[in-house]
């Protein structure tokens, strides 16, 4: 079982990384599955997909929870039975899940140049410090893609522009963490951010500013 990292981000919250290194039919062999979740596997073309969605059923178990603890309300957020929060990721050969006492999100990704063209649909506030021409553009830009993915997890809400709502505050080369906002109408919520970067990935975890 690659259980890769564990994370006490502080005593509420705990992240856990799986680094998915088995094949399909062992890891279905490991979990159990509700019709509602074979379902959603079913529909899965992608075995990278699939392999990434049942690692994190296996995560669940490292958490100590079973399948039937976990259901998603209509927005398709995941939601825990004994109240408690979670969020969860994956990405290519990684998955994470997050489990707080607070409102969370986390996220994945791996840095690919790629991302630089479909910039402008998520760096909004963000273009007064980033330079497309330094040389961890596409790493800092994976990042801030991670923070407002994992905001926009936590939030859950209809018509949320990346672009026009979030806002990551700059941070530094050797830095770990930031703030980040999102700004709904006269509403201004502030975030912590944390990051990690990994073995070409990056993550981004968020949680309410205290």
């Amino acid at each position: 079982m690659p259980l890769y990292k564990s994370i006490d981000v502080n005593s509420q919250t705990n992240v856990k990384i799986w680094q998915i290194s088995e094949p399909l039919d062992f890891l279905m062999s490991c979990v159990e599955l509700d019709d509602i979740a074979q379902k959603r596997l079913s529909k899965m073309k992608s075995c990278t997909h699939k392999r990434g969605f049942l690692s994190v059923r296996m995560l669940l178990k490292v958490f100590g929870y079973k399948y039937c603890d976990l259901y998603y309300d209509h927005f398709g957020k995941p939601l825990l039975k004994d109240g408690r929060f979670i969020s969860i990721t994956h990405s290519h050969n990684y998955a994470a899940v997050v489990v707080s006492d607070q409102k969370v999100g986390i996220d994945i990704e791996k840095q690919r140049s790629k991302i630089s063209k479909i910039a402008s649909k998520f760096i909004g506030y963000e273009s007064n410090y980033m330079d497309n021409e330094a040389p961890n553009y596409i790493k800092k830009l994976t990042l801030i893609w991670c923070i407002k993915e994992s905001l926009y997890k936590l939030y859950s809400k209809s018509g949320i522009s990346f672009k026009r709502h979030f806002l990551v505050i700059p941070f530094g080369e050797e830095e770990n963490s930031t703030t980040a906002w999102i700004k709904d109408g006269d509403n201004l919520k502030i975030f912590k951010a944390l990051f990690y970067e990994f073995d070409g990935f990056g993550c981004a975890l968020t949680i309410p500013f205290v």
